[in-house]
C-alpha cells in the first residue's frame, strides 16, 4: 500500500519501526541516502515544477498574497538548491555516537554522555516546499524519521518532491519510510499529529501566528517553536553609515518575505538626519512608516502606531524609529522583539559587547545583515526551523539539535550499597 493511503495512525507505525533501523544506520548509509535523493530532485526537477506552476496557480485563483507566492513558488535554481541543500548535508559530520563527556567515579563507574536520535519528529509546514527537503536532509543525517506535513497549497510540489526523497533513502538501503508525507492537509489531520504521544518524539512548526498558536493549544508531544522573526536593525551613532545603508537595504530587501528579513530600523538620533534620507533612497518600493523624529525628517512617510513595531510584516515595509541611545534602542527590542534575530551596526565594541549581552534573542548580529541567521550560511547545512525558546535548542536547528543524550554506564560488577 502506498504511503500516501496510509492513516496517519499507520504512518506513524511505520515511521516508528524506521526510527529503529535509522539510529543504528551507518554514516555512509545515510549519507548515501541523501545523494541518490539529491540526483533524484535533479532528475525530476521538470516533474516538481511542474506541480509547483500549479500549487502557485491555484493559490493565486485563491487570492494568495504576494508574500505566500513567494515563499510557494519553485523555479529551477530553487530546485537546484534543494539538491545542494541534501548533498550539504551529507557532507556535515555525523552527530549520531558523539561521546560528549565523560568520567570515573570513585567506585570504578565509568560513565559517558552521548548523542543518540530523538526518534521521530514531525514537522508541520507552511507554504515553502524547499523545507520538505531540508527538513527530511537533517532527520535522516540525524538518525530520525520524520513525518512532513505541509499545507493544502504546496501538496503538489510537496508530494513530488517527498517521492524523490523517499526513492533516494530506498536506493540506499534504509527504510524508504525513514521519509513519510502526510497528504491530509484538513485542520483535523494537524491536530491529530500534534497529539500523537508515543509516536513523535518531537514536534517543529514552521509558519504563521495562527499555527504557532494552535501548537500551542492543541498539542500533547514536545515540541520546539519556530516563532515569528520581528528583526530589528539598530544603527548606532558611532556606525560606519555606508556599511549601514548596505546592511539596512540587504536585511530588509534582499527576500523580505522571510523570518530574518529586518521588520524594524532602529537609528541614534545624533546619525538619523544623515541616515535615513540615503537609506530612504536605495529601497525604492519600500513603505516606511516611522515615530515622530523619524517622520519629521523622511517627509511623506506615514506614522507608525504600536501594532506596527509589533508586527512582522514579511513584505516590503519598514516600522523605523529614531531614539536617544543604546539603551533606548534595547528597551525598544525588549518590549516589540520576538526573540529571533537582532542586529546592531556600531563601531564601538563596548556598544556591540553590550548589545550581544543583553539583547534577548535566539541570534545576535553585529555589523552584518540579519539574513545569515540561516541553518545554510552558518555551516549547518539546512535548518529544519529556528528556535526562538530557550528549552533545548534556540536558533537555527541544524543536526546536533535534531538529537538528545543517552548516559551510558559501564561497570564491572559495582552494586549500590
Amino acid at each position: 500500500m502506498d504511503s500516501n493511503d496510509l492513516t496517519l495512525a499507520d504512518q506513524g507505525a511505520r515511521a516508528r519501526r524506521a526510527s529503529r533501523v535509522l539510529a543504528t544506520a551507518t554514516s555512509s548509509l545515510k549519507d548515501a541516502a541523501l545523494q541518490r535523493a539529491a540526483r533524484l530532485i535533479e532528475e525530476r526537477a521538470g516533474e516538481i515544477l511542474l506541480a509547483n506552476e500549479k500549487d502557485v496557480r491555484d493559490a493565486g485563483e485563491r487570492g494568495a498574497t504576494r508574500t505566500a507566492l513567494d515563499r510557494l513558488r519553485l523555479d529551477p535554481s530553487r530546485v537546484q538548491s534543494m539538491a545542494a541543500g541534501l548533498r550539504s548535508v551529507a557532507a556535515l559530520p555525523d552527530p549520531v555516537g558523539e561521546i560528549l563527556d565523560g568520567w570515573v567515579r570513585p567506585n570504578g563507574l565509568r560513565v559517558r554522555r552521548v548523542r543518540v536520535p530523538l526518534g521521530v519528529v514531525g514537522v508541520i509546514y507552511e507554504n515553502r516546499p524547499n523545507v520538505t527537503s531540508d527538513a527530511a536532509a537533517l532527520c535522516v543525517k540525524s538518525g530520525n524519521a520524520v513525518m512532513l506535513r505541509g499545507s493544502s497549497s504546496t501538496i503538489n510540489s510537496n508530494m513530488q518532491i517527498a517521492s524523490a526523497l523517499r526513492e533516494g533513502v530506498r536506493q540506499a538501503g534504509l527504510p524508504e519510510d525513514s521519509v513519510l508525507l502526510v497528504t491530509e492537509t484538513s485542520r483535523e489531520s494537524a491536530v491529530e499529529l500534534m497529539r500523537m504521544r508515543g509516536v513523535i518524539d518531537c514536534l517543529i512548526p514552521r509558519g504563521g501566528h495562527d499555527l504557532v498558536a494552535s501548537v500551542i493549544e492543541n498539542a500533547t508531544v514536545p515540541y520546539v517553536i519556530d516563532g515569528d522573526g520581528n528583526c530589528h536593525v539598530y544603527v548606532d551613532a558611532s556606525a560606519d553609515l555606508d556599511r549601514a545603508v548596505e546592511i539596512i537595504v540587504n536585511a530588509k530587501m534582499q527576500r523580505p518575505s522571510v523570518c530574518n528579513a529586518a521588520e524594524s530600523l532602529l537609528v541614534h538620533a545624533d546619525v538619523a538626519a544623515d541616515l535615513l534620507p540615503r537609506a530612504r533612497a536605495r529601497m525604492a518600493g519600500v513603505e516606511m512608516v516611522g515615530d515622530a523624529r523619524a517622520c519629521a525628517i523622511l517627509d511623506g512617510i506615514g506614522r507608525a502606531t504600536e501594532k506596527d513595531f509589533a508586527t512582522e510584516f514579511l513584505d516590503l515595509k519598514l516600522a523605523v524609529a529614531v531614539v536617544d541611545d543604546l539603551d533606548a534602542a534595547i528597551d525598544h527590542i525588549a518590549t516589540y522583539g520576538t526573540g529571533h534575530s537582532e542586529a546592531i551596526v556600531t563601531e564601538d565594541l563596548e556598544a556591540a559587547r553590550r548589545f550581544t549581552q543583553e539583547v534577548d534573542a535566539a541570534c545576535v548580529v553585529v555589523n552584518a545583515s540579519t539574513r545569515f541567521v540561516d541553518g545554510g550560511e552558518l555551516g549547518l547545512g539546512a535548518e529544519i526551523g529556528i528556535s526562538t525558546q530557550k528549552l533545548h535548542a534556540r536558533g537555527p536547528m541544524g543536526l546536533r539539535e535534531l538529537t538528545s543524550v543517552k548516559f551510558v554506564l559501564e561497570g564491572e560488577g559495582q552494586i549500590r550499597t
